[in-house]
């Protein structure tokens, strides 16, 4: 699989993710009413983060919204927050992982830049995806132990017999749709980790290499080199170089008065 497929596969599996939180968020039916063995069923009950319903067997449907903060469950608060968190850090890295996609081209950014920000939304995506999960979880926990301990008040008397109806709950369809959404994120955020690794450069490694000049014998000695050239005499042509100090085999002739004459 190239980069460029993995890393556009995992931006859409992650995009689908943090639709799925966020409409799981913002569903109502995080419990739905338990109709086993209830004799009332002209009248159904969910409740969700927000708010809680009722429906009558006519259709007609009211919710009524949770008006206090302080009132409420810590661990439906915790829930709250999970899902809250989520959301912000799964919003950030599609921000991030748009930039980051190969297919787009922005100035000059290099391929570095653009691995350090596909590996940062691929985080981003996991850590989303596990609050998602989490949030879920704690809230579908909550959901069995509340539904067992109404299930042994109801069925406190002598051979099992029924002295008190209350109204159990179970889970609904927004903890599937959680949980599912959670899981494609972390997918999502797991493949664009995946995607960073062939977008970084490889490294170069440069080995030294002798240059010999061209028409020229060079040879190289420890604390200098002799450099002669391949015209005329290697005698009267070779220097010897050592430092900055040179001196050569026959001192150059310049005109006298003399030659003029």
């Amino acid at each position: 699989m190239s980069v460029t497929v993995c890393q556009g596969l995992g931006f859409v599996v992650s995009l689908i993710g943090i639709a799925g939180i966020i409409a799981a968020t913002c569903m109502d039916q995080w419990s739905t009413q338990d109709l086993y063995n209830n004799p009332v069923t002209a009248v159904f009950n969910y409740q969700g983060l927000w708010r809680s319903c009722v429906r009558d067997s006519s259709g007609f449907t009211e919710c009524r919204g949770y008006f206090t903060l302080l009132g409420l469950p810590a661990m439906l608060q915790a829930v709250r927050a999970l899902m809250i968190i989520g959301i912000v850090l799964g919003a950030i890295g599609l921000l991030v992982s748009i930039f980051a996609l190969k297919c787009i081209r922005i100035g000059s950014m290099e391929d570095s830049a653009k691995a350090n920000m596909t590996l940062t939304s691929g985080i981003m995506f996991i850590v989303s995806g596990l609050c998602a999960i989490a949030g879920v979880s704690v809230f579908a926990n909550m959901l069995v132990t509340n539904f067992w301990m109404s299930t042994a008040n109801m069925y406190s008397g002598v051979s099992g017999v029924v002295q008190t109806i209350q109204t159990r709950y179970t889970f609904g369809a927004a903890l599937f749709v959680g949980w599912v959404a959670g899981g494609l994120t972390l997918v999502g955020g797991v493949m664009m980790c995946i995607a960073c690794r062939g977008l970084a450069p490889e490294e170069t490694n440069y080995k030294a290499v002798s240059y010999h000049a061209s028409g020229h014998s060079v040879a190289y000695k420890p604390g200098g080199f002799k450099a002669s050239t391949g015209f005329g005499s290697n005698t009267k042509n070779k220097k010897i170089y050592d430092g900055g100090a040179h001196t050569e085999d026959e001192v150059q002739s310049y005109p006298s008065k003399h030659d003029y004459v």
